[in-house]
């Protein structure tokens, strides 16, 4: 039987206040839509519309209404993380380790320490990711360490792949312990010289991530904040490639918003064309249609796995048996990658025939339309797709479980 704790964490926002909640964040993410293509050309960072979202306390979403979020499911979640991404897809990546990390406090039973965390992102404080490393790290190790120190810990390391940090408050890094050579997670707080978070990502895509380097010269880590990584919440891995999959949906919106527009207000023809109008030549409508077929269908995709995530969430609250729990997630972690599959071919196709519906002037650098190619490309990249394919494929024919936890390092 559940307590009542559970029963509040485990409800969901009714259709209509949802509907309501959506109508609420439209009006900003119009706003955030309408400077995404200066942002990217200008690689301006995202620290304004941070702001914004923070103002909206947009950062609360998974938080209990009784702590003072929002209280939205998962699926709920999803659904505005799809939305954001349409405004602009750096943004939900960016906000990623904050998610998870109140995923995570979420699973952790009630206590002062919870409900602090909680009190922080209502005051609109945000989590930043450093978990990766460059360099000479092998498969399965981690350099950055953490040490015991007179009222806490020290911090000493170096991450790339940082995402969210140049806008964050705390860092959510993967660290080992000194004394017993156990992996943690230690959050530490960026506001203090000990932490250098450098803007030096400089992938094709996704730029605007804060996804860079972040040194960590014996950086100081109050006493509560550092976690056995054993005691992270169980589908993990799903939840982080659900916040690459709802941005990839967004993706597919904003390149059906652009073509559309694009085709509707576009005044050259060919002499070898359909029609005196493009909006009315049968074969660029074609296109248009064929790519808003093809985002419906991730978009369907990614909104069904959702579900399956929030039951491994729930069941997580309820304390079924360990085997129930357990197919639970596993079904969520095979629905995640099925999606992947299915989102990664359908939006990086969608964005590669936007151009058959446009022209040679669409092709400018000052249009920056291709951004919607390199930003799905690059978050395509992400725990490899066709590593996702074979073991959506070895649990169909063989039955064996997804792969829940993994590293990546210096091969032999």
């Amino acid at each position: 039987m559940n307590t009542p704790n559970q029963e509040k964490i485990m409800s969901e926002l009714s259709r209509t206040e949802f509907a309501a909640l959506t109508e609420q964040f439209r009006p900003l993410f119009i706003r955030i839509a309408e400077g995404a293509a200066a942002r990217e050309a200008d690689r301006t960072l995202l620290h304004e519309p941070i702001r914004w979202l923070k103002a909206a306390r947009f950062g609360t979403l998974r938080i209990p209404k009784e702590e003072g979020g929002f209280g939205v499911s998962l699926p709920q979640l999803f659904s505005l993380l799809t939305g954001l991404a349409e405004a602009d897809s750096n943004l939900p990546q960016a906000l990623r380790a904050h998610f998870a990390f109140i995923e995570d406090r979420l699973n952790q039973p009630e206590s002062e320490d919870r409900r602090r965390w909680f009190r922080r992102f209502v005051d609109g404080e945000l989590v930043g990711s450093g978990w990766s490393e460059i360099g000479a790290v092998k498969l399965g190790e981690v350099n950055t360490q953490v040490s015991p120190t007179e009222g806490g810990w020290r911090i000493s390391g170096e991450k790339f792949y940082s995402t969210g940090t140049l806008y964050a408050d705390w860092i959510d890094v993967y660290a080992k312990h000194t004394d017993n050579g156990r992996d943690v997670i230690a959050l530490v707080n960026t506001h203090q010289s000990e932490v250098e978070c450098d803007d030096d990502w400089d992938g094709f895509g996704q730029r605007l991530t804060g996804s860079g380097t972040t040194r960590f010269n014996h950086a100081y880590v109050e006493q509560p904040h550092v976690y056995d990584f054993s005691e992270r919440f169980r589908y993990q891995t799903a939840f982080y490639q659900h916040v690459l999959l709802a941005t990839l949906a967004g993706i597919g919106r904003a390149i059906v918003r652009d073509v559309s527009q694009g085709v509707a207000h576009r005044k050259r023809i060919y002499s070898h064309g359909n029609a005196s109008q493009v909006k009315q030549d049968v074969q660029v409508l074609q296109v248009v249609g064929q790519i808003s077929s093809w985002t419906w269908a991730a978009e369907a995709a990614v909104d069904r796995a959702t579900h399956s995530l929030q039951r491994a969430f729930e069941l997580q609250q309820s304390g079924v048996e360990e085997a129930e729990l357990h197919a639970a997630n596993v079904q969520a972690e095979v629905e995640s990658a099925r999606a992947q599959v299915v989102a990664v071919e359908l939006v990086t196709r969608a964005a590669t025939e936007f151009f058959n519906a446009l022209g040679a002037s669409d092709t400018r650098v000052s249009k920056v339309l291709d951004r919607h190619w390199r930003n799905a490309r690059t978050v395509s990249s992400h725990n490899p797709v066709i590593y996702k394919i074979r073991n959506v494929g070895d649990w169909e024919v063989n039955g064996n479980d997804p792969t829940f936890i993994w590293q990546i390092g210096n091969g032999d």
